[in-house]
């Protein structure tokens, strides 16, 4: 089964962790690794901001993504949230085994 880590940011570590761990719960991501805080520089709106941001690395099936970006869209207080699906190319068999059985069937 197709696995992918979706990659999003927060604007802190209490949102970030809240988010984490409802994924966790509704059983759309196995794991949810929260990074230390980020600097991001980005254009928005005709400007360059700076922002600290909590990253988030989420581990889950690929069949699983729509369910996830769904989550992360009613919970993100962004208008434009980062939501990326970067596939996983390989892994230990057994790692990708845990996540399959810790995610819900689509």
């Amino acid at each position: 089964m197709p696995h992918v880590l979706v990659l999003t940011t927060l604007p802190d570590r209490g949102a970030a962790d809240a988010l984490g761990r409802s994924l966790v719960e509704a059983r759309l991501a196995a794991c949810v690794s929260v990074g230390a805080p980020v600097q991001s520089i980005y254009h928005w709106r005709g400007s360059i901001e700076t922002s600290s941001e909590a990253p988030l690395t989420i581990k889950t099936r690929a069949d699983l993504f729509d369910a996830v970006a769904a989550a992360i869209r009613a919970a993100h207080p962004y208008e434009l949230p980062e939501i990326l699906a970067v596939p996983v190319c390989d892994g230990t068999t057994d790692y990708l085994a845990w996540i399959d059985a810790e995610t819900r069937t689509s």
